[in-house]
């Protein structure tokens, strides 16, 4: 008698019927009908019969068509959607969305493909196309699955399944990695920022090989590259004959090989008149710029320090903070100083950042002063001065017409200096103990004398062929650089590096940097005897100065102007 094969057969039946479950639950989101097909002129390449172009260019009009269905009644915004390290999600609101009350902004969640949600969080205003961005972390159930979609931003998750009636398929994620993110125009040219073209410091595409594409399909304009260095390029001007043409058009760029084969990168970047219109600022004499996330508890500090030295206007590119910064800023506007916070969002674009901020300061902006957060200039010459003067930064500038375009000044590196927290009264007080030493440096250099490449390397740049630069001595100027704070503080560093070209922490890579902290390894661990390392010389100098310059005794005792 022949055995029937009872638990072989019931465990094949459960398989199959598991797997066409789960194809099942796929298709739901989509309203029903075949799981879609990524067509081309919507994200991924198909090959042009016509021009052998590879599509990679988003057709967002079609996006905002497919969403506006959902918004007019179930609370939905349109967007596209990017892909960011660490399984984060960057979310833009379409360019025609009009942006509501930041109320509004609130309470957003991820829809993604198999009916998972995850809270999304409203980041910030992008200054130059006025797009409202959030950002959401894709949950573990989708990272298992291919492709990955673009989910949908919504407050009414459950009705958006049950009332969406769009047959329009969803797009996939777009890649951090392969981006053109950011554009600005300037009086001659356009500067287009793309990610995955140039992929390694000092190796770069040549301008031949490249083309900048403004608008979409058959009627897009294309023009010539003619500057190619890390992730930015510079473009000619479309032939455009009325601004209102081009006030909102897309810009991305093509990339032709050796065949004469192309594709175009995709793009969330616009071509649209500087934010601000044609009004005419003062030009100040020296301005700082830094890229900052959460430094709240820092930027008072430091505001007031370069204020009281000479810095008559800071320009922060704020790299996504989720801290008091915004609120901060207001109260130091209200108190007198000038600030700008550009809303720079995108990850590890330090180097684009400060391309922008070189091109973008040239007429509010005589000097630059390219510093972090945790980085003070002070000169020897100061330590007998009983106040701080305006013109004490203006005495370490060289004099007009002497070809001198940039000034470099070296760092002195501070460690913990038995610190196991933030030092309320400032990191110029709380840290005093240095490694002997001298590191790196940072700059101050005259925008003019910038080379039109933008290129820039660990906060100095390449400068136009009459220029030269200066490296200044120790006993003229130096930087205190507090790098090594106390470990809750130190420990953020871990998050992310903000240089393009520099390996995260967490990343095994490149061990030997001098970016990394000697013998930390890769791991956010607090060594034993951290609050003691990195303490080869006592140095009170500019602690002594600035109790001097900024401290009053208080019926509670001595406290800084910035506490």
């Amino acid at each position: 008698m022949r055995r029937k094969p009872c638990f072989a057969g019931l465990l094949l039946s459960c398989a199959v019927f598991l797997i066409f479950s789960f194809q099942i639950s796929r298709k739901a989101f989509f309203s029903g009908g075949d799981l879609p097909s990524l067509s081309s002129d919507k994200l991924l390449p198909s090959r042009s019969t016509t021009n052998s172009v590879a599509h990679y260019a988003i057709h967002e009009a079609n996006l905002a068509h497919r969403n506006r269905q959902l918004s007019s009644v179930l609370r939905s915004i349109p967007t596209l959607s990017i892909l960011l390290p660490d399984w984060e999600i960057l979310l833009i609101s379409s360019i025609h969305t009009p942006l509501s009350s930041p109320e509004s902004l609130r309470d957003f969640l991820c829809l993604f493909h198999n009916n998972a949600t995850s809270p999304a969080n409203f980041s910030g205003i992008l200054d130059f196309t006025g797009r409202a961005t959030f950002k959401c972390r894709m949950p573990p159930s989708v990272r298992r699955l291919r492709p990955f979609f673009q989910p949908l931003l919504t407050k009414s998750p459950k009705n958006e399944l049950s009332s969406s009636s769009s047959s329009s398929p969803a797009m996939e994620l777009m890649r951090w990695t392969f981006l053109a993110y950011e554009a600005l125009e300037t009086e001659d040219d356009v500067v287009l920022f793309v990610k995955g073209v140039n992929h390694r410091r000092g190796i770069n595409r040549p301008p031949s090989d490249l083309k900048c594409v403004f608008g979409d399909g058959d009627d897009a304009i294309r023009t010539a590259v003619t500057s190619s260095e890390q992730e930015v390029f510079r473009c000619r001007h479309p032939n455009l004959t009325t601004r209102d043409d081009y006030n909102k058009m897309k810009i991305t760029l093509e990339i032709f090989d050796a065949r004469g084969k192309s594709v175009l990168v995709p793009s969330v970047a616009y071509y649209s008149p500087r934010y601000g219109g044609d009004s005419v600022e003062a030009k100040s004499m020296i301005c700082a710029c830094t890229m900052v996330y959460n430094v709240g508890k820092f930027l008072k500090e430091w505001v007031i320090y370069y204020s009281s030295i000479g810095v008559e206007k800071f320009i922060l590119y704020d790299n996504g903070s989720d801290d008091e910064i915004s609120e901060i800023v207001k109260e130091l506007k209200l108190e007198g100083y000038k600030i700008e916070i550009v809303f720079w969002i995108w990850p590890k674009t330090q180097e684009a950042g400060f391309s922008h901020s070189a091109e973008y300061s040239k007429k509010s902006c005589k000097w630059m002063m390219i510093v972090d957060i945790d980085e003070f200039v002070f000169s020897p010459s100061w330590l007998n001065s009983l106040e701080p003067s305006k013109n004490m930064l203006k005495s370490l500038i060289p004099a007009e017409n002497n070809g001198i375009g940039m000034i470099t000044i070296m760092c002195n590196d501070y460690g913990p200096s038995n610190r196991i927290s933030h030092p309320a009264e400032g990191v110029t007080q709380g840290y005093n103990c240095r490694i002997k030493a001298e590191e790196r440096h940072k700059s101050i250099v005259l925008l003019e004398a910038v080379d039109p490449s933008l290129l820039n390397v660990i906060h100095h740049f390449r400068l136009r062929k009459e220029f030269r630069w200066r490296k200044m001595k120790s006993s003229e100027a130096v930087v205190n650089h507090y790098k090594y704070q106390a470990w809750p503080e130190f420990r953020m560093k871990f998050r992310r590096r903000v240089s393009t070209y520099v390996v995260d922490w967490k990343d095994p890579a490149n061990p030997t940097s001098k970016d990394r902290a000697p013998g930390l390894g890769n791991t956010a661990v607090e060594p034993p005897d951290w609050p003691r390392k990195f303490c080869e010389v006592r140095d009170d100098r500019l602690r002594l100065l600035t109790r001097r310059w900024f401290g009053f005794r208080t019926a509670e005792g001595y406290r800084m102007a910035w506490q």
